[in-house]
């Protein structure tokens, strides 16, 4: 269960001062969290990265300048092409961000330093590795996140909404902007180039919004799953883990397109074999439904590991605990991409709404109060009878082994 320390100690989080990416807010948060697993008994370090800190920078930006392409092609052969080749550029660039690529334009942006906490349980040197990831940055609010739209769109059309499986992928909208103003250059067509600027420049006024926007309390988005971590680390059986390693991953700046998860790759792709390491995300578990997601991607959908789906599946059958599935993520991202993109197996356990949203997403709302503890109790059992799974197997797996070796050693030579 979620005992009363735990729900404590993310209110201790929750009510220092905000927690945005890459500011001291969240380096004091981790701080704090890093103090709080070493409470328990548990190993725990804070590695540093570099981030830019802000989605809207680098997206914005690019925005900005698929509105310009839109309003300085025209007729004349350079300015067409110039404008073609801007907003073309500016569509690419935008498209390596929201896929998780190798960031081209952000490696050109000023950093701030971004912090990860990692502990770990279980085996120290187990061959097997599973890697439990939340996050303690929270979101900015804004415009773009307001909780109105999605009841009005299921109000104005319900019968449809109730089909969709897949939540709108953002980046097809925000690269549909700069898009436009390059078909429009290219085309010569003045109606489709004031498209492309109007939309790029309404983009871009969004982006805007967002980074002046204040940072929300982030109580389940994400410290509804770092409240997990914390529970896991509690518990003896997956402290006492043998056969398996457990790494409880507590990432910086994942609100700015899971910057500090991919640092915290890079730092450790070395000594993490991809064929021995599995990692499950966890993401706003404080929500009324828990859900085992399908796949996601804001622009072209990436379907997580099938065979880890389906661990997590019988980890929560054995617990009792109902997982909706067929369900995906487009409005956004999670850590479980750049571990995906790294070649390692990976999934998301996450929570949801009767509207397929999570509670209070990037609102001022989101706060302690409104959480689901007993979804984060849900996403704490099939966790903790995941590592049991693993644990038991590897186990047996040695037993065998063992009792095979001796069976042959008793055979005459």
């Amino acid at each position: 269960m979620i005992g009363e320390r735990v729900r404590s100690d993310v209110e201790r989080l929750a009510g220092g001062e905000p927690r945005g990416s890459g500011t001291p807010g969240e380096a004091a948060a981790a701080r704090l969290l890093c103090e709080m697993f070493i409470e328990r008994g548990v190993e725990a370090t804070i590695e540093q990265e570099q981030a830019v800190a802000g989605f809207w920078l680098p997206t914005g930006l690019l925005a900005a300048a698929g509105a310009i392409a839109g309003m300085v092609g025209g007729e004349r052969r350079r300015r067409r092409v110039a404008g073609a080749l801007l907003a073309g550029c500016a569509a690419l660039l935008m498209a390596d961000d929201v896929e998780n690529g190798p960031h081209l334009l952000r490696r050109l942006l000023p950093k701030r330093t971004t912090s990860n906490v990692l502990a770990w349980v279980g085996e120290p040197d187990a061959k097997q590795t599973l890697v439990l990831v939340a996050h303690h940055d929270a979101a900015h609010t804004g415009l773009l996140f307001h909780p109105g739209l999605v009841p009005l769109v299921n109000r104005i059309a319900p019968a449809w909404y109730e089909k969709q499986k897949t939540s709108a992928q953002t980046g097809r909208l925000l690269i549909a902007g700069p898009a436009l103003s390059a078909l429009g250059c290219l085309s010569r067509s003045r109606a489709l180039r004031t498209a492309g600027a109007a939309w790029s420049a309404v983009t871009a006024a969004l982006l805007a919004d967002v980074a002046r926007a204040a940072v929300v309390d982030g109580a389940n988005d994400n410290l509804s799953a770092v409240a997990v971590l914390l529970a896991l680390a509690e518990e003896e059986a997956v402290r006492e883990a043998t056969g398996i390693r457990v790494l409880l991953l507590s990432t910086g700046s994942e609100e700015t397109f899971m910057e500090g998860m991919r640092g915290f790759v890079a730092r450790h792709r070395a000594r993490l074999d991809p064929n021995r390491t599995r990692f499950v995300a966890l993401e706003c578990v404080g929500s009324p439904r828990l859900i085992l997601l399908e796949g996601e991607g804001m622009l072209r959908m990436h379907d997580y590991d099938g065979q880890l789906r389906q661990e997590i599946q019988e980890a929560a059958d054995e617990t009792g605990i109902g997982l909706w599935r067929g369900l995906r993520l487009g409005a956004g991202g999670t850590d479980a991409l750049p571990a995906m993109r790294a070649g390692y197996r990976a999934a998301c356990l996450a929570g949801c709404t009767e509207l397929k949203v999570p509670s209070n997403y990037h609102w001022p709302t989101d706060t302690v109060a409104n959480l689901s503890w007993g979804t984060v109790d849900e996403a704490r059992g099939v966790l903790a009878r995941l590592i049991s799974r693993a644990a038991d197997e590897r186990t047996s797996a040695g037993e065998n082994a063992r009792a095979g070796g001796a069976a042959a050693g008793s055979e005459p030579r």
